[in-house]
């Protein structure tokens, strides 16, 4: 396969797997799912979704989290690694949230990198799954799918990012960003396939015989 067909093949591929994908992490507003992905640096989603029940009965809202204490809120998230600087970013952005925002998560990317513990990845998952603007965030799955895909040389997740939206159509990010994480959990992972066992990978490179090496994002 060349690379147009072999983007149209893991295109329709990937939708017919996962048709109707759905958000890995649980929140019920912009806010609740900017803190669950804050979370998710470095942690598994379903941890995530263990803490955040806790975490959102002592505080749903910016204006109630902004009056807890970093302790407490450390106290909370700490199974998710990394727990001062995530209690921290959590307190201080609901408090720039209170005071700059009326308590909303702004819908813009670049307002949203400005808070504390928003990187651009966090932010883009923001805009796509909690206001449906085309984005495509790249995490460890992403980029290990796409260098295995050969979508993109893998120099790093801001050159993916760039690749996969030339490669496939604005109106398909936002879910083809949620898919191929899916099936990186399923069916490529990180300590498996390796390039040349998986469905996509088997069909897309018949003629592969050696493993492919995933340059770190």
């Amino acid at each position: 396969m060349n690379l147009t067909e072999r983007t149209k093949y893991i295109d329709q591929k990937l939708e017919e797997l996962y048709p109707n994908p759905p958000i890995p992490l649980n929140h019920q507003s912009p806010y609740t799912l900017l803190i669950a992905v804050l979370l998710s640096a470095q942690c598994t989603d379903a941890r995530v979704n263990k803490v955040t029940p806790a975490l959102f009965r002592l505080a749903s809202i910016p204006e109630k989290m902004a009056k807890q204490t970093i302790e407490e809120i450390d106290e909370i998230v700490r199974p998710c690694g990394l727990a001062p600087r995530k209690a921290k970013a959590i307190h201080q952005l609901s408090i720039i949230l209170m005071k700059e925002h009326r308590g909303q998560v702004p819908q813009s990317l670049e307002e949203l990198e400005k808070l504390p513990g928003v990187g651009h990845k966090t932010a883009s998952v923001v805009m796509s799954q909690a206001f449906g603007v085309p984005s495509f965030p790249v995490d460890t799955h992403i980029h290990r799918l796409a260098q295995r895909w050969k979508l993109t040389n893998g120099k790093n997740v801001t050159q993916t990012e760039k690749d996969l939206k030339r490669h496939f159509a604005k109106e398909r990010w936002n879910s083809l960003h949620l898919q191929i994480i899916y099936y990186g959990r399923e069916h490529c992972p990180a300590r498996a396939c390796h390039g040349l066992e998986c469905i996509i990978c088997k069909t897309s490179f018949p003629t592969r015989k050696s493993r492919v090496k995933n340059r770190k994002a």
